[in-house]
């Protein structure tokens, strides 16, 4: 709301919660297109979402788990919040996955690290303190920094596939050392101009038909 009175056009990473999609639905209503950024939320309601298709994305890393250990075992799951759309998307299609193609793995529950590096860290080193045996380690949101600083110290390079999205120093060095196996990548830079694009047409053209 703030931003809609000094804005034309509004972008945002957002959680998904009525009060969101309350005061997507007045900028809509005044003229002010807010488009979703990587995670979606207010579905039917904003101008467009821009971003993955997340429950692929979630498929993605489960079948990179599923063909890259030696045998089947247990697998876990981070997300940075159960309220960001994209994570609940990715977690469906990363049990999907499983569920319907490999079977013999067993997914843990899903573990929440509010994208902190911090409780990413403490939560890693409990999860291999509590589960030696484990075979995969997906991180669907952010604080990948602290799960890798974890592998790292655990001397877990080549001893379970590991998986993470968005490719930063960080990631790249874990991919470059062993310790992640997989990182999904937006195209920013693709994602940037879209964004540009459909704002000026919203602006131009008015709200499209079918967001």
């Amino acid at each position: 709301r703030d931003l809609g009175s000094r804005s034309q056009a509004i972008a945002a990473v957002a959680v998904e919660h009525p009060s969101v999609d309350a005061a997507v639905a007045e900028l809509e209503a005044a003229g002010i297109p807010v488009f979703a950024l990587l995670s979606d939320f207010a579905p039917g309601v904003r101008e467009g979402y821009l971003g993955l298709d997340n429950r692929k994305v979630g498929r993605t890393a489960a079948w990179a788990i599923a063909k890259m250990t030696a045998a089947p075992g247990k697998v876990a799951l981070f997300v940075g919040s159960h309220r960001f759309l994209g994570h609940e998307m990715r977690e469906i299609g990363f049990r999907t996955f499983f569920r319907e193609a490999a079977p013999d793995f067993t997914v843990l529950d899903t573990l929440v690290n509010l994208e902190a590096p911090e409780l990413a860290h403490e939560a890693t080193l409990d999860l291999l303190h509590r589960h030696p045996d484990l075979a995969g380690l997906y991180v669907a949101g952010g604080g990948m920094e602290g799960v890798i600083a974890a592998l790292r110290e655990e001397g877990m390079a080549g001893r379970l596939v590991a998986v993470c999205n968005e490719s930063t120093a960080d990631t790249r060095a874990a991919l470059a050392d062993g310790i992640m196996t997989l990182v999904i990548a937006t195209p920013l830079e693709r994602l940037c101009r879209a964004l540009v694009d459909q704002m000026g047409r919203a602006l131009l053209a008015g709200p499209a038909d079918a967001p």
